[in-house]
């Protein structure tokens, strides 16, 4: 464990670099957005088309995989909304907890991480995770939400949802590079030089980032939030691991599934929350105990893995 450990430590020493520089206002906060917007429009895109593109698309879509790890995290969804209840909150605020329980920080730091880790076979089960995380639970926590203010589904509901899926850029940058790989068209040495120089960016930047994003969040409400936090930390992996030996997946995909459901609460979370006005103080808190906490329950994660 110790020596991965050690791997994984420059990685949230950069996270701890961002916070630092945050936090004593040398950086400041206008300058994490930025950083944030550089980093999730262009840099992570470049990196995700590139690793995209170079896919197999007969062997990227595993069923039983993507079945394992819906079910794991709807699992892990459901313990969280019904918690947050049995609590007596309100349908929307017991789903934002529910988000906390299962969305990680998939984007900005499992695809950098986990790839470098694992090596480059780590990409496919990795953009599985990513797609099925901003595609199925990002809907599902802005339907309830809508649902329960406006008394129903409608279709104006929908067609906000439709599109910002659409106009993500990750989801965007993955499909691209999809329809790359399956055109099988060549990659300019140019080309791939300027996508890799870009994507070079995206493990610092969007490390930077998340640690002066965290020096802006509030620690409060330590009890709920702890829960959040080890839900997604413990909980999480945990159950997508049960659901990926029940379903056969195969070990080194399923590995890299449980190492992704590891990580910690995700910040887009906040960001929806701030959004609909919802359990904000304890998303806040949540992301920084499960980031905090993080950097002793991943390592242990990937050596029960690698064991």
């Amino acid at each position: 464990m110790f020596e991965v450990f050690l791997k994984t430590l420059p990685f949230f020493g950069l996270i701890g670099l961002g916070w630092l520089a945050s936090r004593i206002r040398f950086f400041p906060p206008e300058g994490a957005a930025w950083l944030t917007r550089f980093v999730f429009w262009f840099a992570l895109s470049a990196m995700l088309f590139r690793f995209a593109a170079g896919l197999d698309l007969g062997a990227i879509f595993d069923p039983r995989f993507a079945a394992a790890y819906l079910l794991g995290s709807l699992a892990v969804w459901a313990v969280g909304m019904s918690v947050a209840r049995w609590r007596g909150l309100s349908t929307p605020e017991a789903a934002m907890e529910a988000q906390c329980c299962m969305i990680g920080n998939t984007g900005f730091l499992g695809v950098p991480m986990l790839v470098v880790l694992l090596g480059e076979a780590a990409v496919g089960p990795v953009l599985m995770v990513l797609t099925i995380d901003t595609i199925v639970f990002s809907t599902l926590i802005t339907l309830i939400v809508h649902a329960s203010r406006s008394g129903g589904i409608r279709l104006r509901t929908l067609r906000p949802i439709a599109r910002g899926i659409a106009s993500n850029p990750m989801i965007l940058s993955m499909a691209a590079g999809l329809a790359w790989a399956g055109a099988d068209l060549p990659m300019p040495r140019p080309l791939d030089e300027f996508l890799s120089i870009l994507g070079a960016a995206a493990t610092p930047g969007a490390l930077f980032a998340i640690g002066a994003s965290l020096a802006g969040l509030r620690l409060g409400r330590v009890a709920v939030s702890g829960w959040l936090g080890a839900a997604k930390l413990v909980l999480h992996p945990l159950a997508v691991w049960i659901a990926a030996r029940a379903f056969g997946v195969d070990p080194f995909a399923a590995g890299v599934m449980v190492a992704a459901a590891a990580l910690p609460v995700a910040g887009n979370v906040y960001i929806l929350a701030q959004h609909f006005g919802l359990a904000e103080q304890r998303t806040s808190a949540a992301i920084l105990i499960s980031t905090a906490f993080g950097i002793a329950t991943i390592p242990l994660v990937m050596s029960l893995i690698g064991s």
